[in-house]
């Protein structure tokens, strides 16, 4: 215990002794680190609208007047589809009090909707259970007797999904080169701090003071220099996020930039861990490479 007391002593001091370059150190870590961890928050806010844009993708079947006695056993097949998450009907008043609420801005089209109601049609509107299924779906109604036409948002959909995509791959390639930067620059800074002890180091080795006597030291002011600055960066996007919550409360509806707490503590909790692996991996990279640690 007198070993491990005095070689956290040991770190704590040599913090202590170089402020300014352990203060870059951790800088550049809280800057890497709230950009990889901001990062990460802005992909699941990213993740949560295109899932909630999603919930409202729909293929529309449009009915036959001839065919509306069919509706319950077409519905039933549809459900039985493996794609389909879900069908409801729509009966031809409802469409057309929708089409009324939809074309209020439109009183030509809204006047001849109004002289003949009846060709509004019915139809069935199905959720798939994946967006990227609704191509299956609107083949297989083309094939279903019984309906007028069948009409989906493709273009739509299919750029939902490759923005999607995108910016997830994007997300997680950005994550992955700052975290590097921050393992970079915080081997340089112990890189710097051994250098400037140099001479201790050497006094402490003609003591007969053993090489990972002299290098746990090191490895702990990185470990701490990563904690330090992770911690700082998870608490910084924490409170942007919840003042965004708090502040942006003019946006439309379509739009959600609130984020579960679990999400935010389970991924902070891992941003605290790799600042910690991050200067614990900087601090052994400069170990291994500096001159005045070689074995």
């Amino acid at each position: 215990m007198s070993r491990i007391s005095y070689l956290l002593r040991e770190a704590i001091a040599n913090i202590g002794r170089n402020g300014l370059v352990v203060l870059g150190a951790v800088l550049a870590v809280f800057i890497s680190l709230t950009l990889t961890f901001g990062t990460l928050v802005f992909g699941e806010v990213v993740r949560i609208n295109t899932l909630q844009w999603a919930e409202d993708v729909r293929v529309i079947a449009f009915v036959r007047d001839d065919a509306l006695a069919s509706v319950p056993e077409l519905q039933a097949e549809m459900e039985s589809w493996g794609e389909v998450d879900s069908v409801y009907f729509v009966s031809k008043a409802e469409a057309l009090d929708e089409a009324r609420v939809l074309l209020s801005n439109q009183p030509a089209t809204l006047r001849v909707i109004e002289e003949s109601p009846d060709i509004v049609p019915a139809s069935l509107r199905i959720k798939p259970v994946n967006p990227d299924d609704y191509q299956t779906i609107v083949t297989r109604l083309q094939a279903t007797p019984g309906l007028l036409r069948v009409q989906s948002a493709g273009q739509a959909i299919d750029a939902m999904i490759s923005l999607r995509d995108g910016l997830q791959v994007m997300f997680w390639l950005l994550a992955l080169a700052l975290g590097v930067a921050a393992v970079a620059l915080i081997a340089n800074t112990i890189h710097m701090a051994i250098y400037a002890r140099r001479e201790e180091i050497e006094i402490m080795r003609l003591v007969g003071a053993s090489n990972w006597f002299i290098r746990v030291p090191f490895l702990l002011e990185g470990a701490i220099e990563g904690f330090i600055g992770a911690a700082l960066a998870v608490a910084f996007v924490v409170i942007a996020q919840q003042l965004a919550v708090d502040r942006l409360t003019d946006l439309p509806e379509w739009i959600n930039v609130a984020v579960q707490h679990d999400y935010l503590y389970s991924q902070g909790a891992l941003v605290l861990l790799f600042g910690v692996l991050a200067g614990l991996i900087g601090s052994g990279l400069s170990l291994t490479v500096h001159k005045y640690l070689r074995t």
